[in-house]
């Protein structure tokens, strides 16, 4: 059974839509703000996604393709990058002019025609001031830029990109100081632009930490070229762990007119790898220049203390003579006739006390000696010279000599006797 419905090929719908939309006084020339997603270049002309999100919980309310013709591109990215030190890329806030267009195949899409840097610096400026603010509500601003510098930083953790011609520029001016200064420098990779850029470095403070004892200060550096990928370091979660990492941390990203939130909660900023070098060197020469002050201080005082020794010494021997003479001259004066007098008797009584205990000494000899053994009816055996005390010793026939009080015996031994 046929239809009676009347139909038009969609096409022709789509040509209409088309018509209605690219004629429209309301859909050209119009300025809207939104964010960009997925932003890509092909053929010379820049693709993306503008979508506008709900302010809670980041939830898409509108979603439209927009393209920059090439014919525009060139101009727009160039101002684009000139105004903001960034180019067009994902994830971030524009105002642009659009003027939208139906194309029977591919759709509705926004022509973009100009773009509005100013409010793009703005919004990197609002963010960015968020996160400063949101780091001080967290009491965490000021902790990394308060901390004290070991006088002596020459163990240093260095982040950066592996292979990256900024680590080679820091490394060579580092160890190639004029003073001679040695450093040892320690290379924990990381990735320095893009989306992984806050986890990456992250990733190597943490693995600093895990040797935190080994170094002295760590120092984050990007060298230059392209700035495009430096909104990345506007992170709060990245910024958070810096402010309060226990080193002091070295921030070197960028050029001088660059900024980000790690220039304002690292301890110290500076523009490129080699100044971060000579923020060292500077230090160690110093510390250097403390110590030779130091050397030379100390030298001084022992040349000043000598001195005075010196003096010292010259005085006691120019006055040593005349002041041994008139301690002897005052002591001959008080040594007179009753001096010598006590004397005298002192060395009598000494020698009479020596004399007494000399004589009972050798009473106590004489009560011990062999002789007075032998009055009190003891006699002394001897066999060949040696007193005999085991007869169980004496051979059969032996010649034995037995002195009394008076006089000697002698004998042979005709049997052992137990």
């Amino acid at each position: 059974m046929r239809s009676e419905r009347h139909s038009i090929p969609l096409a022709e719908l789509c040509r209409r839509i088309g018509f209605a939309v690219n004629s429209a006084p309301g859909l050209s020339d119009v300025w809207v703000t939104a964010e960009t997603s997925d932003v890509r270049t092909s053929g010379g002309h820049c693709y993306m996604e503008l979508i506008e999100k709900d302010s809670a919980g980041g939830i898409p309310l509108a979603k439209c393709r927009a393209v920059i013709w090439a014919s525009a591109f060139a101009r727009l990215g160039a101002a684009f990058h000139a105004a903001t030190g960034s180019r067009l890329r994902s994830d971030m806030k524009i105002m642009a002019k659009v003027s939208a267009s139906y194309h029977t195949v591919y759709g509705l899409s926004l022509v973009i025609t100009d773009i509005d840097p100013a409010y793009t610096v703005g919004d990197l400026a609002r963010r960015r001031m968020e996160i400063i603010a949101r780091l001080q509500d967290d009491g965490v601003y000021d902790l990394n830029r308060e901390l004290e510098w070991n006088p002596v930083p020459s163990r240093v953790a260095v982040i950066s990109a592996a292979g990256a011609a900024g680590y080679g520029d820091f490394v060579k001016h580092l160890h190639l100081n004029p003073y001679r200064l040695r450093f040892d420098t320690t290379l924990f990779t990381a990735t320095l632009q893009g989306e992984r850029t806050s986890a990456s470095v992250i990733a190597a403070l943490e693995a600093i930490m895990e040797r935190v004892d080994d170094f002295d200060c760590v120092v984050i550096i990007r060298g230059g070229g392209a700035v495009s990928d430096l909104a990345s370091f506007d992170d709060y979660e990245l910024a958070f762990n810096i402010a309060q990492f226990p080193l002091p941390v070295i921030v070197g990203i960028g050029h001088e007119r660059d900024t980000n939130v790690l220039d304002y909660v690292a301890n110290t900023r500076v523009k490129t790898p080699t100044a971060a070098a000579e923020v060292l060197i500077g230090r160690m020469s110093d510390a250097l220049q403390a110590v030779h002050l130091l050397g030379r201080d100390i030298l001084d005082t022992v040349s000043d203390r000598l001195d005075g020794q010196h003096r010292q010494l010259a005085y006691y021997q120019g006055n040593l003579p005349a002041l041994v003479r008139g301690i002897i001259e005052r002591n001959r004066r008080r040594t007179g006739p009753e001096v010598a007098e006590a004397i005298e008797t002192t060395a009598r009584n000494i020698l009479i006390r020596k004399a007494d205990r000399l004589t009972a000494l050798g009473e106590i000899l004489d009560a011990l000696s062999p002789e007075a053994t032998l009055r009190r009816g003891y006699s002394i055996t001897r066999h060949e010279g040696h007193a005999v005390t085991d007869a169980s010793l004496l051979p059969e026939g032996a010649r034995i000599t037995t002195t009394f009080a008076k006089g000697t015996a002698e004998s042979v031994v005709t049997k052992e006797t137990m």
